[in-house]
């Protein structure tokens, strides 16, 4: 195993790992992982990753229960996802993300950590109308929620942008997650912010290329959320 880790760069270990991870839990894995590694993040982006079962009840137009269940499963994946990062990296992982878009079959993962990835590299913190991207970011927030008292954003490689926001809850939002009504607040929150997103010439232009996927989660504790951008590849 030392020799395969020696030969093998990481982001390829952690993707064969994540996709046998999930074959084991979810019955099938997905076609491709691509792991992107820098600073303190790994984002992993999950393509036609969906279940003959799922795809029935997507039919049906039962998500929610896709969701549900999926989040029951990803209960036991993330306690060996950081495991195995720990080993890998000695340090454990602090914060752990992540999102599904059924539609598209597609996913994200992404990990957070205390310290830089060892095998990461630097991320690009000043890419080209960072400033504008972020504004335009906020601009979205302020129309369909409370817009983040902190926000940064890291570009990973051309086609993957993280967007960390800091206080994002209204104290009405709390108070609706205290009393069991998360899952419903965040399915509504990320499909209106999704949608605002994806409908963004403004951000595309800004870009320089289309988001083809986008994906966000919430750490309720930290009144923390991320947004991960995927764009389409520059022709």
């Amino acid at each position: 195993m030392d020799q395969l880790h020696n030969q093998q760069p990481f982001h390829q270990l952690f993707a064969s790992y994540t996709s046998k991870l999930l074959r084991d839990h979810f019955g099938k894995g997905p076609e491709s992982v691509v792991v992107s590694v820098g600073h303190t993040f790994i984002t992993i982006y999950l393509r036609n990753f969906l279940t003959p079962s799922e795809r029935i009840l997507l039919e049906q137009e039962q998500e929610d229960m896709i969701v549900q269940t999926r989040a029951n499963l990803m209960r036991a994946v993330i306690p060996e996802i950081i495991s195995y990062l720990e080993i890998m990296n000695g340090s454990k992982p602090e914060e752990v993300y992540y999102d599904w878009n059924l539609r598209k079959r597609s996913g994200m993962i992404a990990v957070v950590s205390a310290e830089a990835v060892k095998q990461g590299t630097a991320v690009n913190r000043e890419y080209p109308a960072k400033s504008e991207v972020e504004a335009e970011i906020l601009h979205i927030c302020r129309q369909i929620q409370k817009s983040p008292e902190q926000i940064d954003s890291y570009e990973l490689n051309p086609r993957t942008l993280l967007v960390v926001r800091s206080g994002v809850y209204l104290e009405l939002e709390k108070a609706l997650i205290r009393m069991g009504h998360g899952r419903l607040l965040k399915s509504v929150k990320s499909g209106l912010e999704k949608e605002y997103i994806m409908r963004s010439k403004h951000l595309n232009g800004l870009l320089h290329q289309p988001v083809s996927d986008c994906f966000i989660d919430w750490n309720d504790t930290l009144d923390k959320s991320i947004l991960l951008l995927i764009m389409n590849p520059p022709r």
